[in-house]
């Protein structure tokens, strides 16, 4: 299981709004549920499932901008792909905030200085 954080950029559109083109994105990325789950984030957009389709689903998303006419597109991807264990975006978020409530060894490091 891989996470991927993607954005898509297109470049020389009519106005500085893309909400546009990011809601299209949304709606192909629906069309690859079960064998993926993504969450939208006013930044850029997650993505979990098997890396192969991950590949895929980046290919499909970073051609939304072309399909509406616009001539360059810029895609940022960044892949968190462990091995070891099986961890999903939930596992993450929830390893953090089991964290929030006891001291971290960085707090304890810093009182014992």
């Amino acid at each position: 299981m891989a996470i991927v954080d993607v954005t898509v950029i297109p470049i020389g559109t009519e106005t500085p709004s893309v909400s546009s083109y990011v809601a299209e994105i949304q709606k192909v990325l629906k069309t690859y549920e079960p064998s993926i789950t993504y969450e939208l984030t006013p930044m850029s957009t997650l993505i979990e499932g098997e890396l192969p389709v991950l590949f895929e689903v980046i290919q499909a998303i970073h051609e939304v901008p072309f399909k509406h006419g616009i001539q360059r597109v810029a895609t940022n991807i960044r892949i968190d792909d462990r091995r070891d264990k099986n961890v999903t975006m939930k596992d993450k978020l929830q390893a953090v905030k089991s964290k929030l409530t006891e001291p971290t060894e960085v707090e304890t490091e810093t009182k014992e200085s």
